[in-house]
């Protein structure tokens, strides 16, 4: 009997340690694949079953949490959801995560590993942090005379600060409100519906998503390249540029809008945009350096803010008829209103462009630091003696030509207009661009550079303009940031 129950008794262990075994082997080895598994509800069931961590702008949380009493019990809240709404995006139990929602999940849901009070704790006691916070770059006021200024037309805003790339206002219209997306109902799935059929694209993020041909901003670029490889050396001598100019290989003319163009300088075709001189420059300054430059300044380049921006576009296959179009950012030449403030940063930076942020920091829901985000060089885009010529006619633009609607009282703005054709044959209404910097009277550095694109489908063809359209906005943004 004696022999039987050692047996019995082996028996049980050698089960015992197979079931530890397995244990093991599932809990350790295969839990990620049991996580991960569609069919396991658990981890949204946690995902969504504690408040989600907020979104701060200006030191305020813009979003928040309710409880819905459902499975899936906290639902996201937004304020202002149409004003942040680029910024934050939506965060939805039944379609996901968008912009910061979707980059900082980690963070916000708590799920981040940073956010545990001891390596690797979670992986042991299979718990979830409370969700941190994400602290934004944002100016609030900036934001909202962006998103004031556009109103009901579609275009976007993007605005930057040149010393450090940090983004003061990122704004697309139309807008829509992201707390529509939330919860599991039958109204979200018609709200979804909606906002994807919706002709003016409102879930659209204009301001890194959408690319435009810039027009006359580009010239910015174009300027910088001829002064930075030689071709021209001074802003006053005549470029000897024939009005009309006829596209290298073409019989196609170039003309332009007003005249004195004909062997203008460099100062005053910036001041009035001369097509044909900076059609010519183009082709003079010649396809190696005007890439080099448009590289430089950050088109082709693929960023993320923390999110990621559509490129911008400048093709590095171009015959000299197609180059002269490019340089006066038409043809096939592409950016978003966050790659043309990047431009006007660059020059009121010293030539230096910085990588933009959006992101300042991510804490804890106790306020302790997680990480943290901090100002990089991403190219020099031109010489500093470069720039600071740059600087002079852009601001000539403002105080002498198309761009006096941006001029502010107390301060040193420099601005670029742009009028930008698209469309078959070119007959769709033209975009208003403008491009600028401020900088207050006694300061040291320049504070913001802003971009503006005005779409405006409802604006007579002959009305459209940078300096008319696009400039009041840009400089409600200047004016915000300056606090004037």
């Amino acid at each position: 009997m004696t022999k039987y129950i050692r047996r019995a008794a082996a028996l049980c262990a050698v089960l015992l340690v197979a079931l530890l075994v397995n244990a093991t082997r599932i809990q350790v080895f295969q839990a990620g694949a049991y996580d991960d598994n569609p069919a396991n509800r658990r981890q949204t069931i946690a995902r969504y079953g504690q408040p989600r961590g907020d979104i701060l702008v200006g030191g305020r949380p813009v979003t928040g949490s309710r409880d819905s009493g459902q499975q899936l019990r906290y639902e996201r809240t937004y304020t202002d959801g149409p004003l942040y709404a680029p910024v934050t995006g939506f965060a939805s139990q039944v379609y996901g995560t968008t912009f910061l929602e979707n980059s900082e999940d980690g963070i916000l849901s708590g799920s981040d590993p940073l956010l545990s009070p001891f390596p690797l704790w979670n992986d042991a006691t299979r718990a979830q942090n409370p969700g941190g916070k994400v602290v934004t770059t944002i100016d609030p006021a900036a934001q909202r005379a962006a998103y004031q200024g556009l109103g009901s037309r579609r275009g976007a805003v993007a605005a930057v600060e040149p010393s450090t790339g940090r983004i003061l206002a990122l704004v697309s219209t139309p807008s829509y409100d992201p707390g529509e997306l939330s919860g599991t109902g039958t109204a979200v799935k018609h709200a979804w519906e909606r906002l994807n059929g919706a002709a003016d694209k409102p879930m659209l993020n204009r301001a890194i998503r959408q690319t435009y041909p810039p027009g006359s901003t580009f010239k910015v670029v174009t300027a910088a390249a001829a002064l930075d490889a030689g071709v021209v050396t001074d802003l006053d001598t005549s470029t000897a540029s024939p009005d009309p100019y006829r596209l290298p290989g073409t019989t196609t003319r170039l003309t332009n809008e007003l005249e004195g163009c004909e062997d203008a300088s460099l100062r005053y075709a910036f001041e009035w945009s001369c097509n044909t001189v900076f059609a010519k420059l183009g082709v003079d300054v010649g396809l190696s350096d005007m890439t080099r430059t448009a590289g430089d300044f950050g088109f082709n380049d693929r960023l993320r803010i923390p999110f990621s921006v559509a490129p911008s576009n400048f093709d590095t296959t171009l015959d000299k008829a197609q180059l002269a179009l490019s340089s006066i950012g038409q043809f096939n030449t592409r950016a978003t209103p966050l790659q043309m403030a990047m431009i006007s940063a660059a020059v009121a930076g010293g030539g230096s462009v910085k990588t933009p942020y959006l992101v300042e920091k991510t804490t804890t829901r106790s306020d302790s630091t997680v990480s943290t985000t901090g100002p990089r060089t991403l190219h020099q885009a031109m010489n500093p003696s470069t720039a600071m010529r740059m600087r002079e006619l852009m601001t000539d633009v403002v105080t002498e030509g198309t761009g006096a609607n941006a001029a502010i009282p107390g301060a040193t703005v420099g601005g670029k207009t742009g009028t930008a054709q698209h469309g078959i044959d070119n007959l769709g209404t033209p975009y208003a661009w403008f491009i600028s910097w401020a900088q207050a009277d006694g300061s040291t550095e320049p504070a913001v550079a802003v971009a503006v694109v005005v779409e405006d489908a409802a604006a007579d063809r002959g009305d459209i303009s940078g300096g008319g359209d696009a400039a009041p906005i840009a400089k409600a943004v200047m004016k915000a940031v300056l606090r004037f």
